[in-house]
């Protein structure tokens, strides 16, 4: 399949309704080439969110377009997988009974469900914690949970909102493994929000700054380190890259 996973946003605008109106973006040009791994990291109020529940589908556009393999983007699709920071878990289903209600939608009988379910969980590691209810998993397993639910729909887009801002060091370095092993596997066209610089240079390919709000692009930075990243935090082009992007948030862009 040509153009698998292929979003293009143009000339995006984006206004919310009050006495005034709030802008929350401007004129933003972006494209994700099929299968990559894209971040977007900006100051609180950038925008950042709003560009990734415009391509969800969640928020309509004031202005401009988004397309995914050159259909517009009209709404919500399971070829949009979303995953929040909050885990979005129901209490009153196991690990597996989450996975299984999410996929419900797509018709599928009850022995492929489960399998489907199982499938997914193993996939994240959690195979042996199918019957578990989210009250009995750390934060780390709920969100692999999560991940899975996500996953297990086949989105061609992976859009994930500061997934792992909740978790401790340790859990998020685990995470980030989990997430690059699913995507070399899958090559799914990822779009990654986050505030943490080292994040973004351990897991994107590339990274896009943004302004203050309303957002614009200020640079985007191009990642070409070798994978794992997360011991190369000491290289040179490492620091020079992290130090470039701290700039450009410290000044918005302004020269200095």
């Amino acid at each position: 399949m040509t153009n698998d996973g292929l979003v293009e946003v143009r000339d995006l605008a984006i206004t919310f309704p009050g006495k005034t109106g709030t802008v929350a973006l401007t004129g933003m040009n972006v494209t994700l080439a099929p299968g990559s791994f894209t971040a977007v990291i900006g100051p609180s109020g950038c925008g950042k969110s709003t560009l990734l529940n415009a391509i969800a589908g969640f928020v309509d556009p004031s202005a401009g377009t988004i397309t995914l393999d050159g259909a517009p983007v009209n709404g919500p699709s399971p070829e949009r997988g979303v995953v929040f920071q909050q885990y979005g878990l129901f209490p009153w289903f196991s690990a597996a009974g989450n996975i299984e209600f999410a996929l419900k939608r797509f018709g599928y009988p009850r022995d492929k469900l489960r399998s489907e379910a199982l499938t997914s969980l193993d996939e994240v590691g959690l195979a042996n914690m199918a019957a578990r209810y989210p009250n009995q998993l750390s934060g780390g397993m709920k969100q692999r949970v999560a991940i899975a639910r996500t996953l297990a729909g086949r989105p061609k887009v992976l859009l994930m909102d500061e997934p792992f801002g909740a978790l401790d060091a340790q859990t998020r370095m685990n995470m980030h493994d989990l997430l690059l092993g699913i995507w070399e596997k899958h090559k799914t066209t990822v779009l990654f929000i986050t505030h943490d610089v080292d994040e973004a240079l351990i897991l994107a390919d590339t990274i896009h700054v943004m302004s203050p709000g309303p957002g614009v692009i200020l640079d985007t930075i191009e990642v070409t380190a070798p994978r794992p990243r997360a011991t190369l935090r000491d290289a040179d082009e490492f620091v020079a890259q992290r130090l470039r992007i701290l700039d450009l948030l410290r000044t918005g862009g302004a020269a200095g």
